[in-house]
């Protein structure tokens, strides 16, 4: 029996909304079975999972900087197929996709998958609570359930055996480097080693950050200690019960700001079959 599986990276759960809301489309159209695979946290990236060819995956990363986050390229380079039907899906904080979606589906053909439609689709920025605050929303849901089922009309007709791939994406060959936020003089802002703090008239040290960051990166002995990188994902800060998270970097306030003042247009999702 033919699976659907969404297999998605979702650190503030915005690309697992999209991600599992094309595939239960595709699996109400069908009656194909569900599964899912969410490698959001790091257990979860000690070793692949066993792919199918009789399945079809719904691949959903984030877009961080452009481009498919590099702290995920390591894992991504296990997962392989033998043929297997895939659709590549990336989701942005309503500034661009860049480059992301045309990696995504690079990385997924080169490991054995066949792409037949992709989708790039807009969530809240994990920097802000502002820049496409409450995305995805209805009508992005709306499209979502029209890109499933046109990507399911065309497994239909094309079979899974004869589907055409790659799929034809927006972005460049080659990949262009990561985006770098400037200010205003063109400078480059470098964020890369910022770190969010903790409140301590706020934190109730429940544990709950250490819990659910990606990268395991916060000690759940000392929550204001971290023991690897911060990838900037929004995970703890939005995720705190009680708002004990926050930044204070002045170059990370700027770019936020700067994303929040330039951007703050509507963003419309993309999807190709």
């Amino acid at each position: 029996m033919t699976v659907i599986r969404a297999m998605y990276f979702s650190a503030t759960g915005t690309t697992k909304k999209i991600a599992t809301r094309v595939a239960d489309k595709i699996a109400e159209m069908s009656g194909f079975k569900r599964i899912d695979t969410d490698f959001t946290l790091p257990d979860a990236r000690l070793s692949a999972p066993v792919i199918e060819k009789d399945e079809i995956v719904v691949f959903g990363v984030p877009v961080y900087a452009g481009r498919v986050p590099n702290v995920l390229l390591k894992f991504l380079n296990t997962v392989k197929a033998d043929g297997t039907p895939a659709i590549p899906i990336v989701l942005y904080g309503n500034r661009n996709y860049d480059d992301a979606l045309i990696e995504l589906r690079g990385i997924l053909e080169t490991n054995g998958f066949t792409t037949f439609a992709a989708a790039a689709f807009i969530g809240e920025h994990s920097f802000s609570r502002i820049l496409a605050a409450g995305r995805p929303d209805e009508e992005d849901y709306r499209i979502a359930d029209i890109f499933a089922a046109g990507a399911y009309r065309k497994y239909l007709i094309c079979g899974a055996e004869d589907l055409p791939h790659p799929i034809e994406v927006k972005g460049c060959d080659p990949i262009r480097p990561y985006y770098t936020p400037r200010d205003r003089q063109g400078t480059p802002v470098n964020i890369l080693k910022v770190k969010p703090k903790v409140d301590p008239d706020k934190c109730i040290h429940c544990g709950h950050c250490a819990a659910i960051c990606p990268m395991g990166s916060i000690d759940p002995a000392d929550i204001t200690q971290f023991t690897g990188i911060c990838i900037k994902c929004g995970a703890c800060e939005k995720g705190c019960p009680v708002g004990a998270r926050y930044f204070d970097d002045p170059g990370y306030l700027y770019h936020r700001t700067e994303l929040e003042l330039g951007y703050e247009r509507r963003a419309e999702p993309e999807f190709f079959l």
